[in-house]
């Protein structure tokens, strides 16, 4: 076989650098040969201060990387800017619409019970067959059940009995359905007795 290397143009066509500033136009990088079946790994250069970091030392493989106080601080307000322009964006395109509110735990709690709902079956649409993806529901419930455990003494009443009541209701139909699935596996193919 002929292998060829081919040659092909990367275009950076983000309308934002990693600022959050707009850019003023997309510049394409150098041409570089086609990666063969065997070469798949894609490299890109690491942020300023995760290099200068890599050079002092190196880390070890479990381990998570370290970022200051002053990095974390530079990250959120970048993050915290770049967020109120894409309201601005939202707004302009869209004058009724009103200010995004702020996220709030129950946020957290509604997240992982929807997740939980839809991966048992819920939101199926009339006349079609549920989907259930168990393992799916149930990492969802272990989720929230982790959560209520690492938050124990730290939440409001109103939340600990939001998540209370939605951890009780969802692993309420988790039973229901995990004794429908052990109900049925039980029962012979053909419907007959044995």
């Amino acid at each position: 076989m002929d292998e060829k290397q081919t040659t092909f143009t990367v275009t950076d066509r983000r309308k934002f650098t990693l600022d959050g500033e707009l850019r003023e136009e997309a510049e394409p990088v150098e041409e570089k040969p086609a990666a063969t079946a065997t070469e798949k790994v894609v490299t890109m250069p690491a942020p300023p201060a995760q290099e200068a970091r890599a050079k002092e030392e190196p880390p070890e493989e479990a381990e998570m990387p370290q970022f200051s106080a002053q990095e974390s601080a530079e990250q959120d307000a970048a993050y915290q800017k770049s967020s109120r322009q894409i309201d601005d964006m939202l707004r302009q395109a869209n004058p009724d619409m009103g200010a995004a509110g702020a996220i709030a735990f129950e946020h957290i709690i509604q997240s992982f019970y929807v997740s939980a709902m839809m991966a048992m079956g819920a939101g199926t649409e009339p006349g079609q067959k549920a989907r259930v993806d168990i393992l799916s529901a149930r990492q969802s419930i272990d989720m929230l059940a982790l959560l209520q455990e690492k938050t124990k003494g730290n939440l409001t009443q109103k939340e600990e009995a939001m998540l209370q009541n939605v951890l009780f209701e969802l692993r309420m139909m988790f039973l229901e359905i995990t004794n429908a699935i052990a109900r049925s596996a039980q029962r012979p193919a053909d419907g007959k007795k044995k």
